[in-house]
């Protein structure tokens, strides 16, 4: 395979994988990946996974990774929060939920990290469509139930109150039925607690 028609199969997407390589030309031969990284038209994500060098990644693009590179994952915690506005800061790390080990992986189009669940908890995340590309991504109320689980310290109304929750959007996005659903699965008190917490200082916010 030429770099020329390499490029046009695979340059609408952000990553792509020696599995997809080998289904588009089976008797592709893996040195032409090592050419084509010294001579600077691609870079390798993690183990099979490259992308080109030349695009800058979107965070669309960045979820979409998230989920290729370490899977089955869903992007949750901080990163979900951050892309519905539920918190104020920029995220530079991709955080997702996956029922594998806990990761972290470094790599040269940015960071992204996992934390583990139980099968049981994978559950409440919906599709991010951008052009031909699909990620999963928590539901508001989902994403906000994964983070205070993981981060079991924040049980304070001063530590709640730390997270500087939007007001407007949290009213908008985010429903006490719902956050309800979602905590009868995961049968653990101290979470019900700083949930019903949460939801008192919102109110009063």
């Amino acid at each position: 395979m030429k770099y020329q028609s390499f490029h046009k199969t695979f340059m609408a997407l952000p990553i792509f994988s020696i599995n997809d390589l080998l289904k588009a030309e089976p008797g592709f031969d893996r040195k032409q990946l090592v050419y084509w990284q010294n001579q600077g038209y691609l870079q390798k994500i993690i183990n099979r996974w490259y992308c080109f060098s030349e695009p800058t990644l979107n965070e669309d693009d960045l979820f979409f990774v998230a989920n290729k590179i370490y899977s089955p994952s869903y992007i949750s915690f901080e990163s979900a929060l951050a892309y519905y506005g539920l918190i104020p800061e920029g995220v530079y790390t991709i955080t997702s939920a996956t029922t594998l080990k806990t990761k972290h992986f470094k790599t040269l189009k940015g960071e992204f990290t996992y934390h583990k669940l139980k099968p049981a908890l994978m559950f409440g995340y919906c599709l991010l469509s951008t052009g031909n590309k699909q990620a999963k991504i928590a539901e508001p109320s989902k994403a906000l139930i994964d983070f205070l689980y993981i981060n079991s310290q924040i049980n304070s109304e001063e530590s709640v109150k730390a997270l500087r929750l939007n007001k407007d959007t949290f009213k908008k996005l985010i429903s006490k039925k719902t956050l309800n659903q979602y905590l009868s699965q995961y049968n653990n008190k101290s979470l019900e607690r700083t949930i019903n917490l949460l939801l008192k200082i919102m109110k009063h916010a």
